[in-house]
């Protein structure tokens, strides 16, 4: 496992340089012109770094919860599957699989009072931030004791007691809204670090760089991260961009950014602690943001419909090694932080703690018809409805 970083200088992008760039400072100087120097943007890789759980300060029973973590939100997400299959679920479900080293490293790495926005594949975000699984498999189901009382299902997790603000269905929507709290952070002088998560199709959008602007026009401490698990719905980042190296996306705003390989739990923990202390300003009472792209990659489908046509059992096969559960696993054992018996219970209790949440769901009622117009305004008698 790894957890430091190292920073290198990116290539700007080739280009023919105009006669006044290339002209020599002396000669520019003679002409009334001045050389042109490029500025070259920063990057920080969070890769291959051979860190281990005791050089990033965490200890075994860190390692355990942040592994039982993962575990929890593989468990459920299996178990929601094949809640989707029997009909228990209806509408859209995307699954996390694959992609939990991203939501546990990155909660442990911050503070919990950090708020935390995200997109439609939602469940291990939430999971992750400590909600309780009975009220996010009782949102699934669409019933009255779910973590939206039923009204948002799969998309629309949330749960403001945890600083865990969903959940959002419309691509890119979130950003905005996630710098806004950022900018409330800084506003407040609260301390806080608002962490935006969002897909690599998303980056497409325009509210992505109008918030990004906007970030960097005010300082705001805010972590704007890319899930870049390769494929927006079905089609590959390489077909879908003209430059796939998404992390590029920081410069044109003047964002240090971090690429990040988020199948490395230790990894992703370590650059997510840096980059939120460095985004509060905790070093030298400047807060900033940056630009976070983390590599990651999803085992199912964009969603339950998805026959995932548009890539080959061989690249699936190649990807198996690579399950940020089995590598955390593995280095468990391999630094005799707990035995394979030891593990094994973790699961089943694990997969115990999901029938459970199923349990709950099945047992809970559906919404009383009344509650359509309740959570619609702060406002207790609803002028506007009414």
């Amino acid at each position: 496992m790894a957890g430091t970083s190292t920073k290198k200088k990116a290539p700007a992008r080739k280009r023919t340089p105009s006669k006044a760039e290339t002209t020599p400072a002396g000669d520019g100087a003679a002409n009334g012109k001045v050389a042109f120097t490029p500025d070259t943007p920063d990057v920080r890789i969070y890769r291959d770094s051979g860190h281990t759980h005791e050089s990033l300060g965490l200890s075994v029973e860190d390692v355990l919860a942040m592994y039982r973590n993962m575990l929890l939100q593989r468990r459920f997400e299996e178990r929601a599957a094949q809640m989707y299959g029997r009909q228990k679920i209806a509408g859209f479900l995307h699954l996390y699989i694959g992609q939990e080293a991203v939501s546990t490293g990155s909660v442990w790495g911050v503070r919990d009072t950090d708020p935390i926005i995200t997109a439609y594949r939602d469940h291990g975000l939430g999971l992750a931030r400590g909600m309780d699984p009975g009220a996010c498999m009782a949102e699934l189901f669409g019933k009255i004791d779910g973590s939206s009382r039923g009204k948002g299902g799969s998309m629309h997790f949330f749960d403001a007691s945890k600083h865990f603000h969903g959940g959002h269905g419309i691509v890119g929507g979130q950003i905005p809204v996630g710098v806004g709290m950022g900018f409330a952070c800084k506003y407040k002088e609260d301390g806080g670090c608002a962490l935006v998560f969002f897909g690599d199709g998303a980056i497409n959008q325009g509210a992505f760089h109008e918030a990004a602007n906007l970030a960097a026009l005010y300082d705001i401490p805010v972590l704007i991260i890319v899930e870049n698990n390769e494929y927006a719905m079905g089609t590959s980042i390489e077909r879908s961009r003209g430059d796939h190296q998404l992390y590029k996306q920081a410069y044109p705003y003047g964002m240090t950014a971090a690429v990040i390989d988020g199948m490395d739990l230790f990894e992703v923990y370590h650059a997510f602690k840096e980059l939120g202390d460095e985004a509060r300003g905790q070093a030298d009472g400047q807060t900033k943001p940056f630009f976070v792209e983390v590599q990651t990659y999803r085992y199912r489908g964009h969603s339950m419909s998805d026959p995932q046509k548009y890539r080959t059992k061989e690249e699936m096969e190649s990807k198996k090694d690579e399950d940020p559960i089995i590598r955390t696993k593995k280095y468990i054992i391999e630094n005799d932080l707990a035995t394979n018996d030891d593990l094994d219970a973790i699961d089943e209790e694990v997969k115990a703690d999901v029938m459970a949440s199923v349990e709950f769901a099945e047992q809970s009622p559906l919404p009383p018809v009344e509650t359509m117009y309740e959570d619609v305004y702060v406002q207790e008698d609803y002028p506007f409805i009414a």
